[in-house]
């Protein structure tokens, strides 16, 4: 049901946390399932330095929500607009179509902090 990959970031989630100011940090929901993504993301020069998440959720939220966050560790912002559920999809080696929402949750936080941050 689930690829290697994401059962390896389910069960070694990757930058698990929350980050202090002057960091940013959003939370967004999936109203369907009621997953909730907490993401905290340290900028410095237009890139982001540091990353950390939080969910609730699913297992395939979980790990989504680690591999979001190798994905945009180092991006410059303007590249976190291009990141497409896709991306996190691929990241995971792929999502069964009833986990497919945990790769769009992770792109509406990015989304949000984006917005957030008046991009």
């Amino acid at each position: 049901m689930y690829s290697d990959r994401l059962l390896d970031h389910f069960q070694n989630p990757r930058n698990v946390g929350e980050l202090k100011s002057p960091a940013v940090t959003v939370e967004v929901t999936n109203p369907a399932c009621g997953d909730i993504l907490r993401l905290s993301v340290l900028i410095e020069d237009n890139h982001v330095t540091t990353v950390a998440y939080k969910v609730r959720g699913c297992t395939a939220s979980i790990a989504a929500g680690s591999a979001l966050t190798t994905l945009i560790a180092g991006k410059l912002l303007i590249d976190l607009s291009l990141l497409k559920p896709s991306d996190v999809e691929a990241a995971l080696d792929g999502l069964p179509t009833e986990s497919r929402h945990a790769a769009a949750l992770c792109c509406d936080a990015v989304k949000a902090l984006l917005r957030s941050l008046g991009q």
